[in-house]
């Protein structure tokens, strides 16, 4: 296992679940100028993070495309980390594979300022997403493991 899920994470028995991958990596990355001109800074998920409320994993941010779980969300100091679950087989594949590795997260705006860039100080996050072009480039899955039980 690989040690960014070690961290995150109880040991498991060794039997696979079928189809199922784990991943962990950075669903926003702090200080970055992403391609719609926002930055988002450190801090900014704290409050939407300690009202421990479900977040979906997605593809492509569609609302009912839901292809696993979330398992852990946390700040550190790169940004927003995330460890996931994959139960979509066919989603499972392609971030396996390394063919899909992008993350992204759905927001609201609780506080900002500025413009271009736009300083985004406090986020309601709503769900993370699987995608093929992240708006942060440096949003991306960075380790991936089979999912054993």
């Amino acid at each position: 296992m690989s040690a960014a899920f070690e961290h995150a994470l109880p040991p498991t028995p060794s039997r696979e679940r079928e189809g199922e991958i784990r991943f962990a990596g950075y669903a926003s990355v702090f200080d970055r100028v992403d391609r719609g001109g926002d930055v988002v800074r450190s801090g900014a998920f704290a409050a939407s993070l300690r009202s421990a409320r479900a977040v979906p994993l997605l593809w492509q941010h569609r609302p009912g495309a839901v292809v696993g779980t979330i398992e852990a969300l946390a700040e550190d100091a790169r940004g927003l980390r995330v460890v996931g679950r994959v139960t979509h087989p066919t989603a499972a594949r392609l971030v396996e594979r390394g063919a899909l590795t992008g993350l992204s997260f759905g927001y609201r705006v609780r506080a900002a300022r500025g413009v271009r860039p736009r300083e985004l100080l406090a986020l309601d996050l709503a769900e993370v997403s699987l995608v093929a072009q992240p708006m942060q480039p440096l949003a991306r899955v960075i380790a991936v493991d089979l999912v054993k039980e």
